[in-house]
């Protein structure tokens, strides 16, 4: 808080009244603020009484509250050495200390003070406005009381109680302490009936502990006074987002907006924020990229435009962009939290996973304990910890197949860039009528290296053993894939897997090995639309040959939860048929429609399901129905551990070697082996 209102009191209590009526216009312009007016008048009476102990107190009150604290200090100092004694220059030398920030020293000094006369009003004030400047909020609070039990409903000191409740709140919602916050505030609330600050300091601690509802019941609360109609909108807009629904969050937005009237310049930018932001959440990037163009043209390198350009870009999936406004805005204000925490996200999205950390890191440390960067180098972690990874599965189609898998796959990132990991499958397949049984046991190494930002390669290498009825062998497994991106918005995967045709028990015994060239091909819009396309190329040491393709047009229909339906295509041919041994059309097509719906993993629940249907063409066949259903449920444990059960049933013929119907149920577990990544402290 600053010591503006101090100057009356100090003239009430001093007696510097009883000075010439020339005195007067001086006491006017401190009163009222006008410090660089009394600086000049009091300098000017100085000249000609440079001694005048009210004229040098005055005119050092002055140049503190100008701008000059240091030469305020230097001055006190020389006006206490002449009147030792004088409590009334002891009280202006303390308030000096708290211009030049130097608290420690004032506390000790307000102490001294108080002992000295433990009635003094502006002493106790003082005092109690270093222990909140030294954050030491419990303590503070005491003496304010004690200063208020000295002038009861004084202003000054009311003023002064409200902003230690607000910062004693802050401290505890920082520690993460949200309940105990919560009590302070709600108790500045029966102090201050319906305060703005407290109000929204307390909207704020509902957002950031997750508490959605009482965020959105206290925005109300505040929206009863008409004059903070705009800022209760623009934060009843945040909460629908925060809760997924983000027309909601537009509506609100708008109504604030087109509200705008002759309101105050940082209103009228908030809410413009705001409304701009919605925009950028229902995906409505032309209107909000209009709007920014324009900012932009009246407020160049404007910061708060510069943001909302870079979360345009972002959402845009044009990180480059993004990045670019982001160093605009720290070149503008090196600890600019949205500068410094959008960079390191802008980072990530690219790949520059070091960056990222440090621009995090840096925001930590210009913001402690600041939650959003304290979960965004969480996230980061959690993608480079060392975890393992089992599924076990039952499988069975209407050929009287049967098989149990189970795989376990343990990763270990030893850098940003570097990871490596090693796998162990077992696969115990038979048919119930045939008796035929095999039973094989895999084990891969593989490592992945991040090339650039843009490139990366995974490779893996192993052996699996095959014991089955009539044959054992051993053979060698490759899958060497490189991860590109192109261009913002597409990936492709390019690869090669040579691995044995293990569907069945027939199947393995015939030791047939598969060597595969394969390219995943994945296009994303900002329009709502997605193409996904795979292409295999396989040939096998029975000196069969293949090709499939699978594509899929699908469009994006809600964002929370996902769901998206579109249509689904896959063509498979062979160069030789033995439909005997196994589903070798020379012409096979399968057309489908399907629906997705998604819950990702980011609540305590998540799920998958994914319905189709459709027609498939087995060579000049009549024309048959198919569907498939697919889903998943899982429950995130802990923070560390995750588990979902899952199911796939299907009659599409290409859904096994055989061309049967075929079901699948399993269920998956991860657990990260640490709580952080092994290669960063």
């Amino acid at each position: 808080m600053t010591f503006k209102s101090i100057i009356l009191l100090l003239l009430l209590f001093t007696g510097f009244f009883s000075f010439s009526q020339d005195m007067q216009e001086g006491f006017t312009y401190l009163e009222t603020g006008k410090y660089t007016e009394a600086e000049t008048f009091f300098n000017t009476i100085l000249k000609d009484y440079p001694d005048n102990k009210t004229a040098r107190l005055c005119y050092g009150r002055a140049i503190g509250l100008n701008g000059k604290p240091e030469q305020a200090n230097t001055l006190f100092t020389n006006l206490l050495a002449d009147f030792p004694n004088d409590f009334e220059v002891k009280l202006n030398y303390g308030e000096s200390l708290l211009w030049n920030k130097n608290f420690p020293k004032a506390k000790t000094y307000f102490k001294g003070l108080i002992n000295e006369d433990a009635k003094s009003f502006p002493a106790l004030l003082s005092y109690a406005n270093t222990l909140s400047n030294l954050k030491e909020y419990e303590d503070a609070l005491v003496y304010v009381n004690k200063a208020l039990d000295v002038l009861p409903g004084n202003p000054n000191a009311l003023t002064s109680k409200k902003y230690m409740y607000l910062g004693y709140a802050y401290q505890k919602q920082q520690a993460q302490d949200y309940t105990g916050a919560e009590v302070l505030l709600k108790e500045n609330l029966t102090l201050f009936n319906n305060d703005k600050d407290t109000l929204l300091n307390l909207a704020n601690l509902y957002l950031i502990s997750n508490q959605f509802e009482k965020a959105k019941d206290t925005y109300n609360v505040l929206s009863e006074n008409p004059e903070n109609k705009l800022t209760a909108l623009n934060g009843l807009a945040l909460v629908s987002h925060l809760n997924g629904k983000e027309k909601d969050a537009l509506k609100t937005s708008k109504q604030a907006f087109d509200g705008l009237t002759n309101t105050n310049k940082l209103l009228t930018q908030q809410t413009t924020e705001r409304y701009i932001q919605a925009l950028i959440w229902n995906k409505k990037y032309k209107a909000a990229e209009t709007l920014i163009t324009g900012l932009a043209a009246t407020n160049p390198n404007e910061n708060w435009v510069l943001a909302l350009r870079a979360t345009l870009n972002t959402y845009k999936g044009d990180f480059k962009k993004s990045l670019k406004d982001y160093n605009s805005i720290l070149v503008n204000d090196s600890i600019s939290f949205d500068g410094n925490l959008g960079k390191a996200n802008a980072q990530k999205a690219s790949g520059l996973y070091n960056d990222a950390y440090d621009a995090a890191n840096k925001t930590l440390s210009i913001f402690k304990n600041q939650k959003d960067a304290i979960n965004f180098i969480n996230i980061l972690d959690k993608q480079f910890t060392p975890f393992v990874e089992t599924k076990t599965a039952y499988s069975f189609d209407n050929g009287d197949n049967e098989a149990i898998t189970s795989t376990t796959n343990v990763t270990v990132p030893l850098s940003t860039k570097l990871q490596v990991n090693g796998v162990y499958s077992y696969r115990d397949s038979k048919n119930t009528v045939t008796k035929n049984e095999a039973k094989a046991n895999n084990m891969l190494l593989g490592v992945s290296y991040l090339l650039h930002p843009k490139v990366g390669v995974r490779a893996h290498v192993g052996i699996t053993d095959i014991n089955a009825k009539t044959t054992a062998y051993t053979q060698f497994l490759t899958d060497i894939v490189f991860n590109l991106k192109p261009i913002k918005l597409q990936t492709l995967d390019l690869g090669f897997k040579s691995q044995w045709q293990d569907f069945n028990a027939d199947l393995v015994s015939r030791e047939i090995v598969q060597n595969t060239l394969y390219a995943n091909y994945n296009v994303n819009t900002n329009f709502k639309l997605g193409w996904f396309t795979q292409y295999n190329y396989t040939w096998q040491n029975d000196n069969n040959q293949s090709h499939l393709l699978f594509t899929s047009l699908y469009y994006n229909l809600l964002s929370k939860p996902v769901l998206k339906a579109g249509l689904n295509y896959q063509y498979i041919t062979f160069k030789d048929q033995v439909p005997t041994i196994y589903f070798s059309p020379e012409k096979f097509n399968v057309y489908e429609v399907f629906v997705e719906l998604v819950k990702n993993q980011k609540g305590k629940w998540f799920y998958n399901l994914n319905v189709a249907t459709g027609l498939q063409f087995i060579e000049d066949q009549p024309q048959q129905s198919t569907y498939r259903f697919q889903g998943k449920l899982g429950y995130n444990v802990s923070n560390r551990f995750t588990a979902n059960i899952y199911g796939l049933h299907s009659n599409i013929a290409s859904a096994t070697a055989a061309g049967f119907t075929f079901t699948e149920v399993g269920l998956r577990l991860k657990w990260d082996l640490f709580k952080k990544t092994i290669f960063r402290e």
